[in-house]
Formats: C-alpha cells, structure tokens, sequence
C-alpha cells in the first residue's frame, strides 16, 4: 500500500496538523479550523493554493494578508516543520496509514458537495481509499443497547453486504462494532470513522487481516495519534452520514449521548436539498427514537432480502419530511467549527 504526498496536502498538514510522533508532541500553535479557512480563502482569491506557500514562498503569495488572520510570521514558523513532517509521514508509512487533503482526487466527493462549509482539510486513513467514494448503508446507535439491537445492527450489516453496499459506522462497541461486523463476516465491506485513535485501533489482528483484504477502510479527521474528546465524537458524526446513501438509526438513547445529537444534525441539514442525505430509525416504542421521528427521521420499513435493500437506497428516496430549502447556510457556530479541529491531545 503506497501513496504520494501531494504539495497541497504537505502545506495543510505543516499548517494545521500536530505532527505527533511517539511520546512527542508538537507545541507549535498550529491554525485551528477557523484560521485555515480563512487563509485558504485568501489564497482562493488571489489564485493560489496552500502548495504556493511552499513552491513560492509565504512572503510572495501573503503580501496582502491581514495580520489579524493567522499572522505572516507563524505561518512561516508552521511551515518550517518540515523536519517533523518528514518524522510523522515515515511513521505513517511504516503502519500503512496515508493522509489525503480537499485538493486530492480520493477525498470524498460527497464532503466537497454535502458539506461545503465544514469538511475537514484533511483525512487520515488506513485501507482502501476507493471505498470513500462508494457510497453505502451508514448504521448507527449507542455503544449501551439490548441483545436484540445488537442482533438487528448485525443482521442489517450482513444485509448490506449480501447487496454489495458497503456499511458505514463509528467503529465504537456496541452497535457500531455490531454492524460492521456482521458485514465483514458476510464477506462485505465497511467504512469505519473514527473519532480518535486510529493508529492504535487498526493495529488489532482482525482489524488488519480486513484491511488488508480491503474489506475495511479506517478513517478519522483528527491526527491519528489523538485521544478522544466529545467534541471530536460530535464532529465525526457528520462524516459518517455524509459517506453513506442513507442511514439507519438502530436505537438513541433520548436525552444524552451522540447518537441522538449526530441523527438530530443530519436532519437539519436535511432543509437544504444539496445536503441531504435520507436518516431511518426502526420502528420501535423508543423514547428516543421517536424523538427524531418527530423531528423528520423516516421509519426503516425492514427490507429482507438485498433486492429490497437495493431498491430503498439505489436511487436514494427523496427526503420528503424536510423543511423548504432556505435561502443560505446557516452562520457556523464556534462550536461546530471546535467540533472539526486537528487536535492530537
């Protein structure tokens, strides 16, 4: 498994990730999310790309950048890293881990697209990278649930995989885990977003005969030595459902926990029509189920064989409890823009 570090994605990293190596860790103050977008606007304006930065230097392309906006100096500091880029990318290499920028032929489409205000620069990953852009069935629910969900999450997996539909889940315990699970072992495929700790989570036995077999790709927007934070759990969520098709909530917990949060999310962004992406919940008494019912979830109508399967999601049913398409996107909030940044800590 090879791949080449492209300019831009070189000067992203340099600027906004963390470069954690081992037991090191990068104290230089990196660009949040915020800060990145607006450099890269800049640089749009004036006809460049963050690889200028690098082939032209920082004096020549920010003659005009404001000093409040990242600051000429730091961003001559954040791209002097180069010595623990080089570090970082040799221990990628050695673990099978790559990292793709927006300006890469694999980054996913449906990011660009679905979520043009807040897919992250970068993507680390570990596996098939094709399986970014194939769209899929994305199964989610809490990591505490009944054996009877577990069982659905599993049977729902082996569904998608018998109709060649790859899964997409959190790769957490319990119905995520369920889920993929019962697609690998239906010979199927899965995608796996992960909020923290992608180096150590694909370095388990079953983990890597999968991805080696390219039946499970591992991905996550955050550096993949970071440790977990909520934040990082909530900003993922979007991901997951943006990769897929449609989803399928298995169970919500009704008043805490990211499951709820993340189908509550996607249903918002369900009022604009270049958004969205259809969310099911099965058809339960549950408390938090019908919550997001009540807030325009569809109720999964139990297709058995992988024809029915194929059928509801190919072409993708139209979303038809959403609210008439607004005039702009919604300002973003601080806390949607800390929910995707590059942390590794």
């Amino acid at each position: 498994m090879t791949w080449s570090l492209f300019p831009n994605t070189k000067a992203i990293l340099l600027l906004t990730a963390p470069l954690n190596v081992g037991k090191h860790r990068e104290t230089s103050e990196r660009l949040r999310l915020p800060e990145y977008r607006k450099l890269e606007e800049h640089l749009r304006e004036k006809g460049f790309q963050p690889a200028d930065l690098l082939l032209e230097g920082p004096e020549e392309v920010l003659v005009d950048y404001p000093p409040g906006d990242g600051g000429l100096e730091r961003i001559k500091d954040l791209l002097e890293r180069g010595g623990r880029l080089a570090q970082a990318v040799d221990h990628w290499h050695t673990r099978a881990i790559w990292v793709i920028s927006t300006y890469d032929e694999e980054y996913p489409n449906c990011f660009q697209g679905r979520l043009p205000r807040s897919a992250p620069p970068l993507l680390y990953g570990c596996g098939d990278r094709s399986l970014l852009n194939e769209g899929g069935l994305a199964v989610v629910g809490p990591r505490q649930v009944d054996e009877e969900s577990l069982d659905f999450a599993r049977q729902t997996g082996a569904l998608a995989a018998h109709a060649e539909m790859p899964v997409v889940s959190g790769g957490a315990r319990g119905t995520d885990r369920e889920a993929m699970t019962g697609a690998l072992e239906a010979g199927g495929r899965t995608v796996g977003v992960l909020a923290a700790k992608l180096e150590k989570e694909i370095m388990t036995r079953d983990r890597r005969d999968w991805i080696a077999d390219d039946q499970m790709l591992m991905v996550s927007p955050y550096d993949p030595q970071a440790g977990f934070k909520r934040g990082m759990a909530m900003g993922r969520n979007a991901l997951i459902y943006n990769l897929a098709d449609a989803a399928l909530v298995v169970e919500a917990h009704p008043e805490q926990g990211g499951t709820k949060a993340g189908a509550e999310g996607q249903l918002q962004r369900n009022k604009y029509p270049d958004q969205q992406v259809p969310v099911y919940v099965r058809d339960l008494p549950s408390p938090g189920l019908t919550a997001l019912r009540e807030k325009g979830a569809q109720p999964w109508p139990n297709p058995q064989t992988p024809e029915e399967l194929k059928t509801l999601l190919s072409p993708s049913p139209s979303v038809s409890n959403t609210a008439p398409p607004q005039p702009a996107e919604p300002a973003e909030t601080e806390e949607s823009n800390q929910q995707l940044l590059l942390i590794g800590t």
